[in-house]
């Protein structure tokens, strides 16, 4: 949450600051067609693979006014956003997914394990080859070929609702491309060493078992913290903005994020319920009738059933240390190699659902990020 607000305060700077405005002045010059736009979204998106919520507010805010010039539709921007955040962060080493299942792989080289998983996670790599193909061969069907007519007509919300106009006139003419990229790299230097700093990189530990040892939340929340008041000194120093200025961001970063921080509040309200009923043992105890006669057909029977824990929770996270410790103890001995095969059908399968959900924190980050009503990101992004 503390990381939530941080981010919210330093896209508000960046947008204030005039960033924003002309980096997207610099993009639209730059890329000359629809197509171009979304494989640069895509790309970016590629690029930050440190955090799916940092992930999702930072492409958010940096790609809309590129998609906003080539008239494409918000629900379109937040899917590609959306379909890029998790199944990236879920197949780079260095990432705070990476991270979270390596800390769920108990008696194991949790690192490692999840290395050698990467091949075998083919929903996160068939989404981002499929997300480049409907780009490229400009396939869009059901909702979202509607959303993308109304956007062609000039409609990109397909709800009637804008975007706020008063944001919109405080854009600064004084604005550089350099205002809108010194604070992402800011973020992700002081993110990385946030993480890196929980995980004991500073009393003696290695960079990659700091990183598997780290805790992700806590990094990021002092990370962006640092980053932020780097990015405050920085505007104060270019004039562009003044220290009255500054504040007022923060309090209007803040408003930006309070619908994404209700629902993940709801969403994991929701989370300690299911938690609370013995969803976990539930789910345990029949995977463990299943694993003797299925042996072969479970990290089939493992990836729907991440599917349908992380759509009903709204949260992958909540599904690897659910199943993730399951799938260990029942293939340690018996069977490595379906073991890695397993853990990578359970991670794959929580991306799945995360997806799909709309109480999904992941899902709710694309919607805010792309400014675009929640409903109608779901909608879309479901077929």
């Amino acid at each position: 949450m503390v990381f939530l607000v941080i981010l919210g305060a330093i896209v508000c700077l960046m947008n204030k600051a005039g960033g924003s405005a002309a980096f997207g002045e610099f993009a639209k010059n730059k890329i000359k067609s629809r197509v171009g736009a979304q494989l640069a979204t895509i790309a970016l998106g590629c690029l930050i693979f440190i955090d799916d919520y940092f992930n999702c507010l930072t492409v958010g805010s940096v790609m809309r006014p590129v998609t906003d010039g080539h008239k494409i539709s918000r629900a379109k921007l937040s899917y590609l956003i959306d379909a890029t955040a998790a199944p990236i962060c879920i197949i780079a080493p260095i990432s705070s997914w990476a991270a979270a299942v390596s800390g769920f792989v108990e008696g194991e080289d949790g690192f490692s394990v999840f290395m050698r998983a990467i091949p075998y996670n083919y929903y996160a790599l068939f989404t981002i080859a499929a997300m480049v193909l409907l780009v490229v061969l400009k396939i869009d069907f059901g909702l979202m070929a509607k959303h993308e007519k109304n956007a062609l007509n000039g409609d990109l919300f397909t709800t009637g609702v804008s975007t706020n106009k008063a944001d919109e006139e405080e854009e600064n003419p004084n604005g550089k491309v350099i205002d809108l990229v010194f604070p992402i790299i800011a973020l992700i230097i002081c993110c990385v060493i946030g993480m890196i700093y929980t995980g004991g990189f500073f009393s003696g530990e290695g960079f990659i078992s700091a990183f598997s040892n780290c805790d992700a939340s806590v990094g990021l929340a002092l990370g962006s913290f640092f980053a932020m008041a780097i990015t405050i000194v920085y505007f104060m120093i270019r004039r562009v903005l003044n220290f009255k200025n500054c504040m007022a961001c923060l309090a209007d970063g803040f408003k930006a994020m309070v619908p994404a921080i209700l629902i993940l509040t709801f969403a994991w309200t929701l989370k300690a319920m299911t938690d609370s009923l013995g969803a976990a043992e539930f789910v345990a105890a029949g995977m463990e009738q299943a694993a003797g006669g299925l042996m072969n057909l479970l990290p089939a029977i493992i990836f729907l059933v991440g599917c349908f824990l992380a759509f009903a929770t709204g949260t992958s996270w909540g599904t690897f240390g659910i199943l993730i410790p399951i799938v260990v103890a029942v293939f340690e001995a018996s069977d490595p190699t379906l073991m890695i095969i397993s853990i990578s059908a359970c991670m794959a399968g929580a991306v799945c659902g995360d997806h799909c959900s709309p109480i999904s924190d992941t899902t709710i980050m694309a919607s805010a990020g792309a400014q675009c009503d929640h409903v109608n990101h779901v909608s879309t992004q479901l077929p």
